[in-house]
């Protein structure tokens, strides 16, 4: 499984060097960078041989945002009616349980979600929790319209009453303003994919550039 090889080669990795002399020989030092080029390489290998998972398409009304992967801000956007919509997300991972296989499977996640009008310098944004069959909101809140980043602007007002404090029927009818716009839990197995697709990209890059720059020739300093 991906998130598996990934936990194995990007986290669980021990170090092997913890106990080294303060001042090692060039040959010494030499030998460490071989070492640690070689297990870098093993691991990059064995990343680059995971099989992708399967390619599918967001739900309608959505598309991919171009370049997404390569950056931190939405992954979809669609629209409603006048309405322009964006999500962004990210992993959930349960830290305390302690359970291995709780990196192996990426089965929670948060979306934001923001929707915005024409004319308008606001958006309606929604924190929910994202789930293979289920889909529940955290909070909700009006805000800035997301600047030219991508990114909405943190709140700087009174953003709103806790929602579990909310009464039942304006929860009930904010859940069903979001589920009218597509937003629910059939977001989860793209956004489930397109999570793993950059984090193995991720891994892979940081795997490269640490390499790259651990093989970088060291200058000799300058004698006087």
């Amino acid at each position: 499984m991906w998130g598996n090889a990934i936990v194995r080669a990007g986290i669980k990795i021990q170090p092997r060097w913890r106990m080294i002399a303060p001042r090692l020989s060039s040959t010494a030092s030499m030998t460490v960078n071989s070492m640690i080029l070689r297990s870098l390489k093993d691991h990059y290998l064995e990343i680059s041989k995971m099989t992708p998972p399967p390619k599918i398409s967001p739900p309608s009304p959505y598309s991919v945002v171009k370049g997404a992967l390569d950056s931190g801000g939405p992954v979809l956007k669609g629209t409603f009616k006048n309405e322009e919509i964006s999500i962004s997300v990210m992993r959930l991972l349960d830290v305390i349980s302690g359970d291995d296989n709780a990196a192996d499977n990426i089965n929670q996640l948060f979306i934001h979600v923001d929707i915005s009008k024409p004319d308008t310098d606001k958006s309606l944004h929604f924190l929910c929790g994202l789930y293979p069959d289920a889909l529940g909101i955290h909070s909700v809140s009006l805000r800035q319209r997301e600047n030219s980043s991508g990114f909405a602007d943190l709140p700087s007002e009174y953003t709103g009453p806790v929602y579990e404090d909310m009464d039942e029927k304006v929860r009930d009818a904010l859940h069903g303003y979001i589920e009218e716009r597509g937003i629910n839990h059939c977001l989860f197995p793209y956004l489930q994919a397109w999570l793993y697709v950059k984090e193995h990209r991720g891994l892979m890059r940081w795997f490269k550039t640490i390499g790259l720059f651990v093989n970088e020739p060291q200058q000799q300093p300058n004698a006087h």
